[in-house]
């Protein structure tokens, strides 16, 4: 459960609703509207839930950045206030365990490949040579 907003256009850009939010628009509905209850317009609102492609709509159809709600805030405050959830929380604790071997499993084989080239080198190991293919080590190692 969200916000209820007592404007429908801020619910409507809260609730990520592109249909609603464009006919309520085309009814000339001001879209700097306040809701009565928070003092959110339609782009706070979206701003508040995350909303990227109703905020783009909105800045598009030119809407004030500079209101401030009854808390005195901004759309930028709920911009930069964006959080986590607990879902986003256990993912991460979930997943970074796994993403952290598979980087140090990489690091490993790339440290083993840099240091069995810097031996082959070290031991003047002919960097221009040929397979049977006509192809050089330069071009092979891209």
């Amino acid at each position: 459960m969200g916000i209820l907003y007592s404007e429908p256009i801020c619910q409507a850009a809260y609730e990520n609703d592109f249909p609603e939010l464009r006919k309520l628009l085309q009814k000339n509905q001001n879209l700097n509207t306040q809701d009565g209850t928070y003092g959110d317009t339609a782009l706070i609102a979206a701003c508040r839930a995350g909303r990227v492609e109703i905020v783009r709509y909105l800045l598009r159809k030119a809407a004030n950045v500079s209101i401030k709600n009854k808390k005195e805030r901004t759309c930028l405050h709920y911009a930069v206030k964006r959080r986590f959830s607990f879902l986003d929380y256990l993912l991460i604790i979930i997943l970074m365990p796994v993403l952290l071997l598979g980087y140090i499993i990489m690091e490993s084989k790339k440290s083993r490949n840099e240091t069995l080239v810097r031996m082959l080198l070290n031991a003047k190991v002919d960097v221009n040579a040929t397979d049977n293919k006509g192809s050089t080590v330069a071009a092979n190692s891209g």
